[in-house]
């Protein structure tokens, strides 16, 4: 009897603990189920609040553990220059994104957070990292292969750091110089932008040979989610103006603005960020014809669509001065993430309501969220949800460093070299008596990184973090015998009593970003054209436009021997002297047409409107493809 009865506890407990087994067995945590098993499983384990917290983004400034587990967030940013600490370094960010992530995971259901942030030329936030050209000088070395190689060094050091999501790449068609996120742009003309698209399969990695194209794709720990921006037609506003109106009819949007996105797509973009700019009078952040019905339904994208930083709040005018409209004019639009960025409960509690309400559907909310798990599913954020140390050093990387000087060698455009065909200036001797370095930006490490470096605008001088600046990479490439003498803004006086054997004059734009940088005059910044006029009437000089876009020059092209446009190249200045004294030669071609005078600015890849001279004599490094209009 009492071996019977042993039996049949011993039943009872074998039935008991596989019971327990099967509940404690969750599909979406299993990594071997498929991806829409695993989707489904915990949709359907999901609360209506913790299905909207996935479709919120905060800044870390009003992020805590606390909230990211009582809210479901879904998502945590950084705007430009929002740091954990100032100077942080590698393990300070991986630091803070992983006590973000822990109060997500301590949630009911565990689903973790994803980190975003702008790297937009490099990991251009963040203290001692490489910082790239500007997409206009990476548009100018019409170099695909090259981009894509920036795109996986950028993604080390963005993983470097704990974050697994960056707001890059942008695409827009920059039509308009005027736009003060023309810098932003690879090129004037779609077709250069759409190859430019393969920084996507440096970001995100190659999708694997015989996977399925045009479905969010991320290569593992080494590689981010990317996000192709801003959608759609930003880059063609009217005379430029920042988040302004496109008038532009379908066909003019689709063969311009719309190319690079179905070519993202392909390529397997993870997000698409909704641009603050209005079509033909409707706000992208509200229009559903072309979030819903074209971008997810005809170009089948199937990853997340965020908003622009308050984004929706800019769906009425003032900002923000009817939240509620605004709040389901944007989710129904299609918006799936929305970068509230600080009041989430306001965001939260108005969609609750219009949910309940039957306002806005559930099959919409489901459709969001849907999208948001599929993004995190693929990138292994279940699996891999924090981040560790072990790429602390790909931060600001030797070998990034090289790559980025690699990348303004070839971004530079020679526009002039020498006054006739007899009497090149360029490449300059590195032995010589004594040079001149003057202007305002050859001693300037933020002035030739531009707008969105380590803060929003961008930053004045050296000490905000690392690199070579202009004047440091003449000094280090001269010989040593060959004096440099540096004066930002000399006189006239000066440059005469010298006897200097030549003069190399940087000047051009302050750094600036978005609307800020909207520019009607297109000039460069005083005391520039003086700095030109005093040491080009008196010595041989080449004069260097650090720009994010085309500046007014031709009123001093004749006093000029040679210029070159190197637009904003970042924090390895070496790769100028590489050129400029002949190591290297140049190859870079314009990706967007130079103007004559601000007032023919806004010719957006139309150069027939203007007699192009023949410049047989200026370069032999020119092509005539070129999009230049001088007269000299």
């Amino acid at each position: 009897m009492c071996r019977v009865w042993v039996h049949l506890v011993s039943i009872v407990l074998l039935w008991w603990w596989i019971a327990i087994a099967e509940a404690e067995y969750i599909k979406y945590k299993d990594p071997k189920q498929p991806l829409k098993v695993r989707i489904t499983d915990l949709m359907s384990r999901m609360t209506l609040e913790e299905k909207i917290g996935q479709m919120v983004q905060i800044d870390r400034i009003v992020a805590t553990p606390e909230i990211m587990k009582n809210y479901s967030i879904g998502s945590v940013l950084s705007g430009g220059g929002s740091t954990p600490l100032p100077e942080a370094s590698a393990a300070d960010w991986v630091n803070m994104v992983n006590m973000f992530q822990k109060g997500s995971l301590s949630a009911r259901l565990g689903i973790p957070m994803i980190y975003g942030i702008d790297a937009v030329h490099g990991h251009n936030n963040v203290y001692n990292a490489t910082i790239f050209p500007h997409n206009i000088g990476l548009g100018a070395t019409g170099d695909p292969e090259l981009v894509r190689r920036i795109g996986a060094a950028t993604a080390l050091e963005v993983r470097a750091t704990g974050i697994p999501y960056i707001f890059a790449p942008c695409i827009a068609v920059c039509r308009d110089p005027r736009w003060g996120r023309c810098y932003e742009s690879y090129s004037e003309d779609h077709k250069i932008v759409e190859e430019m698209t393969d920084i996507i399969l440096g970001l995100q990695g190659e999708v694997p040979a015989g996977s399925r194209k045009a479905v969010p794709y991320v290569g593992g720990k080494n590689k981010v989610a990317a996000c192709a921006k801003h959608f759609v037609g930003d880059g063609g506003t009217t005379k430029g103006i920042n988040e302004n109106n496109t008038v532009i009819d379908m066909h003019g949007l689709l063969s311009i603005h719309m190319p690079a996105y179905a070519d993202s797509i392909f390529k397997g973009v993870s997000t698409i960020m909704v641009s603050y700019s209005s079509w033909n009078g409707i706000k992208m952040h509200a229009n559903l014809y072309l979030v819903t019905r074209f971008l997810k339904e005809t170009l089948k994208f199937k990853g997340f669509v965020i908003s622009d930083w308050e984004g929706i709040d800019r769906i009425t005018s003032p900002p923000h001065s009817n939240y509620s409209y605004s709040v389901q004019a944007g989710i129904q639009a299609g918006i799936d993430m929305v970068m509230v960025p600080f009041n989430y409960i306001e965001f939260i509690d108005d969609l609750t309501y219009m949910v309940k309400h039957k306002i806005i559907p559930m099959e919409r909310i489901d459709d969001a969220v849907g999208r948001i798990l599929l993004v995190k599913f693929t990138m292994g954020l279940f699996e891999n949800p924090l981040a560790d140390l072990s790429l602390v050093n790909e931060l600001g990387k030797q070998e990034h460093r090289d790559l980025a000087r690699e990348a303004v060698r070839k971004s530079l455009v020679l526009l002039k070299n020498g006054k006739n065909a007899n009497d090149p200036l360029l490449p300059l001797p590195k032995k010589t008596s004594k040079i001149l370095v003057a202007g305002t930006h050859a001693d300037n490490l933020g002035y030739q990184c531009g707008g969105w470096t380590i803060n929003w605008q961008g930053f004045n001088g050296n000490n905000y973090t690392s690199g070579t600046t202009i004047l440091g990479a003449i000094t280090s490439t001269v010989d040593p015998s060959t004096k440099v003498v540096y004066r930002e803004n000399p006189d006239g006086d000066f440059v005469k009593s010298n006897n200097f054997a030549f003069a190399i004059v940087v000047v051009g734009e302050y750094p600036y970003a978005e609307s800020i940088g909207d520019s009607v005059s297109l000039t460069m910044v005083d005391p520039g054209t003086n700095v030109i006029s005093n040491v080009c009437k008196a010595v041989k000089c080449v004069v260097v436009i650090i720009s994010g876009r085309p500046v007014v020059i031709e009123p001093y092209m004749s006093l000029i021997d040679a210029l070159v446009a190197a637009w904003l190249p970042g924090t390895e200045g070496q790769g100028l002297t590489d050129v400029l004294f002949g190591d290297y030669g140049f190859s870079g071609k314009l990706s967007r047409t130079w103007f004559k005078m601000s007032t023919s600015a806004g010719v957006g890849g139309r150069p027939h409107l203007f007699t192009i001279m023949a410049m047989v004599f200026i370069s032999l490094y020119l092509d005539l493809s070129s999009r230049l209009i001088l007269s000299f």
